[in-house]
């Protein structure tokens, strides 16, 4: 049975599986879920964000799919990266950390649907991130979650 395997990282205390595990993840939970085998919390979560993307499945089910780049040029989202923000987003939303991250994820579900919610988020997410590897400093939560406020209209 293959779990995703979390590595420690010694300076930071934080889990940082590789690109190879997370892919390893996502294609393991879909080939569980379509075998009607049990999955594991994390895996069901995940399963529930791969079931609203239809588009990504048949990457799950190619081998191909596990060391392919996916690259901006070709016009097509990286499958593996936006299911991955998809489970950040639900685990900072339940545990509202950046605090305040849960009401405007509320505010904008109250508003559209869940998932575009979550979408607005991962915009926002996307942004903070790109700025951090720009400017090689940590990643801004203040500036993230103002962001996020914004598009909630808070």
């Amino acid at each position: 049975m293959a779990h995703l395997k979390l590595k420690a990282n010694s300076c930071t205390d934080m889990f940082s599986p590789s690109r190879e595990e997370v892919r390893e993840f996502f294609v393991q939970a879909w080939r569980k879920h379509r075998q009607n085998d049990i999955l594991t919390p994390l895996e069901s979560q995940a399963l529930g964000w791969m079931v609203q993307h239809p588009e990504y499945q048949p990457d799950l089910e190619s081998d191909e799919a596990l060391t392919r780049d996916y690259s901006v040029e070709e016009g097509r989202t990286n499958p593996f990266l936006h299911l991955s923000m998809h489970l950040a987003i639900t685990e900072q939303v339940s545990i509202d950390q950046p605090r305040g991250i849960k009401a405007a994820y509320d505010t904008l579900s109250a508003k559209v649907d869940r998932h575009f919610a979550a979408h607005e988020i991962m915009e926002c997410l996307g942004q903070v991130v790109w700025e951090s590897q720009r400017s090689g400093t940590a990643l801004n939560s203040d500036s993230y979650l103002e962001l996020i406020q914004r598009r909630a209209g808070l």
